[in-house]
């Protein structure tokens, strides 16, 4: 049977009024962290489909699983820590960072029965992380205790999920964690403790970024840069509206309706991940200082030994970054 004129006449009406989307699904990885809000928020909001991208989100457990993806060409492009990137690229892989995501916010929450007022009370002590040679690895070995007069043997350095850090924190199975958004959040309305520290107010940095292959770059920097378009657009929803942000992206975060809390009762998930949202930084765009920052943790990665180069020299973070989308954006 052929279709009807009414019919042909309406799906060209729809064809005009919306943009097609890709032929191929553009795969974006994410991990389920605050960090990749933009990206869950994107995928939530329509703002791939109206930049015409047939987008398939992928969770991932680790920044390293989701890297390896990437290198596989598994996935176009993800929101992952910059250190990733770098530890990958000298090793060979061919990688792009092409845009940001979100700037550094990692908490140090404590027990309250621990006695621990600073940084330099971890001494002897035991903290939940995250795996050696991610980005809060680095950052915390690197940063957070060299400044503190901490070498990383001073401390009982747990690597584990920020969901593990959570339960170990409230278990009391370690005295302190280093947790960003929403573990943090979390962490602070369901159990007894409070927090010390967070790296975002005395040393800023582009925790995650977008990052992509060489081969993607090439063959669908087109579909590359809507998919940085779209992020940007559920950016500037997180700054400026994060209640209605949260609506989109509390369920990915806590599954309950409602969070049990110590002080306030049963808290609608949704007013937890505002108050989280509230807390970041994100941000498409890379500045100047970002980028020097950025090369001040590869320096970091290099001096704890992680990060090696075949000639032995400083590696530079410039070779594995691609800003033309901001450049053409004129951001």
């Amino acid at each position: 049977m052929k279709p009807s004129r009414l019919l042909i006449a309406a799906a060209a009406a729809f064809a005009i009024a919306s943009p097609a989307l890709a032929a191929d699904k553009f795969k974006i990885g994410y991990l389920r962290v605050m960090d990749d809000a933009q990206t869950i928020a994107a995928y939530e909001g329509g703002f791939y489909k109206k930049q015409g991208l047939d987008v398939e989100l992928v969770e991932f457990r680790s920044g390293t699983d989701l890297i390896k993806a990437i290198v596989g060409g598994q996935m176009d492009t993800g929101v992952l820590g910059f250190t990733n990137a770098v530890a990958w690229a000298s090793k060979g892989a061919d990688l792009k960072v092409v845009g940001g995501a979100q700037n550094g916010y990692h908490a140090i929450v404590v027990r309250d029965d621990t006695g621990i007022k600073n940084v330099a009370d971890l001494k002897g002590r035991s903290l939940a992380s995250q795996a050696e040679g991610s980005t809060a690895d680095t950052v915390l070995k690197g940063v957070v205790l060299k400044n503190a007069g901490l070498k990383p043997d001073d401390v009982n350095i747990m690597g584990v999920s920020p969901q593990v850090a959570v339960q170990s924190l409230v278990g009391k199975r370690v005295d302190a964690a280093f947790l960003f958004e929403p573990q943090a959040r979390i962490a602070q309305l369901i159990a007894p403790v409070r927090q010390i520290y967070e790296i975002g107010e005395v040393w800023p940095f582009p925790c995650m970024v977008v990052i992509t292959s060489g081969e993607t770059l090439k063959k669908r920097r087109a579909d590359v840069w809507k998919s940085l378009d779209a992020q940007r657009e559920a950016i500037d929803l997180l700054q400026k509206k994060p209640a209605e942000a949260s609506k989109l992206i509390a369920s990915y975060f806590i599954a309950e309706p409602t969070l049990k809390t110590l002080k306030h009762g049963n808290m609608p998930r949704e007013d937890v991940i505002r108050d989280a949202i509230k807390s970041q930084t994100f941000s498409a765009v890379l500045t100047g200082k970002e980028q020097a920052r950025m090369q001040e943790i590869a320096d970091i990665l290099q001096q704890q030994g992680s990060l090696k180069t075949r000639d032995g020299k400083q590696f530079d973070v410039k070779s594995i970054t691609d800003l033309s989308w901001q450049k053409d954006r004129k951001l």
